[in-house]
């Protein structure tokens, strides 16, 4: 669990820049690649002023570009305006369902030790990693701090992504992060998809080997969502239907009702509620 401490001690360093974000604000934000580069010196000024190394901020902006295809799937998120089963559909539904029971099964003392610990069964983790990544095998080939820095410059979301950089930076200069680290197009990390400042706050090491890695365990990764649900309200033994207390820590993954009405209903199938 050391690294788990380490991880804690970079959420409180963050909260001691709790005015980073809307310092960092000071750089201009833009909405084409045209003012990237510029707008990359006056962050790497800004946090240093916060605290952050120059040599970790020179190093980890040395592998960092304006990334077109973020911009791309920032702006084409269609599939959360589908119908339920239209949602269901285009994201196999039917497939997840049927191979998160097998998952389920193979293992099962992996979902209890999690649900002893974090209250939260096997069901909607499995919906999640399964809608996710399907459960590992595609986590994304975008570079993670390219795609999080394109999204602080942008303007669309920039205090929001700004946040999520300067956690990733953190991540970044106690190992946890690789600067060449890649995931998602919106700088999610691991088997089900943490973002950085996510990281931060609810990883933690599921399988006992000293270490968060979520791209590589899934013990870590599912332990660190059931812990994110936790965080977000979770209460064992209740019910996480629509309408069900637990629905609401579910609304805390992701703010698509549809995508919320997926992981509640392959999560009662898998269950077999």
């Amino acid at each position: 669990m050391r690294l788990f401490k380490i991880l804690s001690a970079a959420f409180l360093t963050a909260a001691a820049f709790s005015t980073a974000t809307t310092v960092a604000s000071a750089a201009q934000c833009g909405k084409t690649s045209a003012g990237f580069e510029q707008w990359v010196e006056q962050f790497k000024t800004e946090a240093s002023a916060q605290g952050l190394s120059p040599k970790l901020l020179d190093k980890a902006f040395a592998t960092v570009s304006y990334n077109n295809a973020t911009i791309r799937a920032d702006r084409g998120q269609k599939s959360f305006k589908l119908s339920f089963e239209q949602f269901m559909q285009k994201r196999g539904g039917s497939t997840i369902i049927s191979r998160g029971k097998s998952m389920k099964k193979g293992n099962a003392a992996l979902f209890s030790r999690i649900e002893q610990r974090y209250g939260v069964p096997a069901g909607p983790l499995i919906a999640i990693w399964g809608m996710e990544t399907g459960f590992g095998s595609y986590m994304g080939n975008e570079h993670t701090l390219s795609a999080v820095a394109t999204l602080a410059y942008d303007c669309r979301r920039s205090e929001y992504f700004t946040d999520q950089l300067y956690a990733a930076l953190q991540l970044a200069s106690t190992g946890t992060l690789p600067l060449t680290a890649r995931g998602a197009a919106h700088g999610e990390i691991g088997q089900t998809q943490f973002l950085p400042r996510n990281v931060a706050r609810f990883g933690v090491d599921g399988d006992g080997d000293g270490r968060v890695d979520l791209v590589r365990s899934r013990a870590d990764a599912l332990a660190s969502t059931a812990n994110f649900l936790r965080g977000h309200g979770w209460q064992p033994g209740a019910g996480y239907q629509p309408g069900e207390p637990n629905f609401g820590a579910l609304q805390g993954w992701n703010a698509a009702k549809v995508y919320q009405q997926a992981i509640a209903y392959i999560g009662a199938q898998i269950d077999g509620q």
